[in-house]
């Protein structure tokens, strides 16, 4: 997309701060950095996200660097702007330590509009639990998974789908003291 994308915003927010908010309600989280991604690191940093510096070298490469360093651990990617904590949990609880799981949605919870990887007949979706024996699917339920923003219109329809999704909710909170 020309720009880094965890600093892309959706709603106004980076897309980086809306998946770290959700998914720091589960757990510890760390940002992988690398020198890649100077404005990532440098909205880490003011943000006060701690960070994992990586080779750099690719996803594969930086997922085994982090499997060395770390252990077994949840991987979620900073460019899916509707991750909910329930979905980290989701595949949280069913991750047993040792066996990988590969987030998917089945095709018919795709909403009609998106267009994600696809691999035998489900969507594939940027959230997985890495482990070190063997790997099998986890089907998840959150149908805005499917939006994983890689290209200029998808950023768009995310932007539009913000707009919709997360207006109704700020109204009822500020009608019910919740800010």
């Amino acid at each position: 997309m020309g720009r880094e994308k965890p600093v892309l915003k959706v709603g106004g927010r980076p897309m980086l701060l809306r998946v770290y908010g959700e998914a720091e309600k589960v757990g510890e989280v760390l940002v992988a950095v690398s020198r890649n991604a100077p404005k990532t690191r440098e909205l880490c940093l003011r943000e006060g996200i701690p960070i994992v510096e990586t080779p750099g070298r690719g996803y594969v490469e930086d997922t085994l660097f982090l499997l060395r360093e770390f252990g077994p651990f949840l991987s979620v990617s900073a460019d899916l702007p509707f991750l909910k904590a329930s979905d980290v949990m989701a595949i949280g609880e069913a991750f047993d330590g040792r066996t990988s799981l590969t987030g998917v949605l089945p095709l018919d919870r795709v909403p009609k509009d998106l267009h994600p990887l696809t691999y035998r007949g489900y969507a594939v979706i940027g959230l997985n639990a890495v482990g070190t024996e063997g790997e099998k699917f986890f089907e998840l339920s959150n149908p805005l998974l499917a939006l994983n923003v890689n290209t200029p219109g998808e950023l768009k329809l995310a932007g539009r789908i913000a707009r919709l999704v997360e207006k109704p909710f700020k109204a009822f909170r500020e009608l019910h003291g919740g800010g």
